[in-house]
């Protein structure tokens, strides 16, 4: 299965570490319409969500709680973090920020799939790939196709009511 409806005006250059150690909420708007490229499958990025967890009570590792789970949140920008929701999907978060401050972006939309755990199956995501470093030949994110500002949808997380003030942040992204 390889997507990408839309050819025109793509920009093929692999994404290096310093777009991943920026700011998390830039890095969630700016990997909309980049193309995640994995086992020659690529796949327009359409939809995301950030996770800051110094201050992010819906985050894994909220106020730098480390678990065996959240360790690789605490590695540098540009991994993988990929677990296991409900027994049964996988989730796929990019790393963002520096080493040591567990930030990341959920992965829950590209061309023509919709839902985290749906992206992972699509393109073959496992926890074998958690601590993957995109900066390398075999999983990585291209520039891809440019978004405008206005083009990006914000609104609330999603299936995270748990937590409490964090739920009503506008921390998700999406283009059409």
């Amino acid at each position: 299965m390889i997507f990408l409806r839309r050819k025109e005006n793509w920009i093929v250059k692999k994404l290096d570490r310093n777009f991943y150690l920026r700011p998390t909420l830039e890095v969630a708007k700016d990997l909309l319409g980049k193309v995640f490229v994995i086992n020659g499958k690529r796949a327009i990025i359409t939809e995301t969500e950030a996770y800051i967890g110094p201050i992010d009570k819906a985050c894994h590792a909220y106020g730098y709680k480390r678990t065996k789970r959240t360790e690789t949140m605490f590695l540098p920008g540009g991994h993988l973090y990929v677990y296991m929701i409900y027994g049964m999907h996988y989730c796929m978060n990019i790393v963002t920020e520096r080493e040591g401050e567990p930030c990341a972006v959920l992965i829950r939309g590209i061309e023509g799939v919709s839902g985290p755990g749906r992206v992972c199956k699509a393109l073959g995501v496992t926890k074998e790939h958690d601590r993957t470093d995109l900066i390398s030949d075999e999983i990585y994110v291209e520039e891809g196709i440019p978004v405008k500002e206005e083009d990006i949808s914000i609104g609330k997380r999603i299936n995270i009511d748990y937590a409490k003030e964090a739920k009503d942040f506008l921390w998700r992204f999406s283009i059409e």
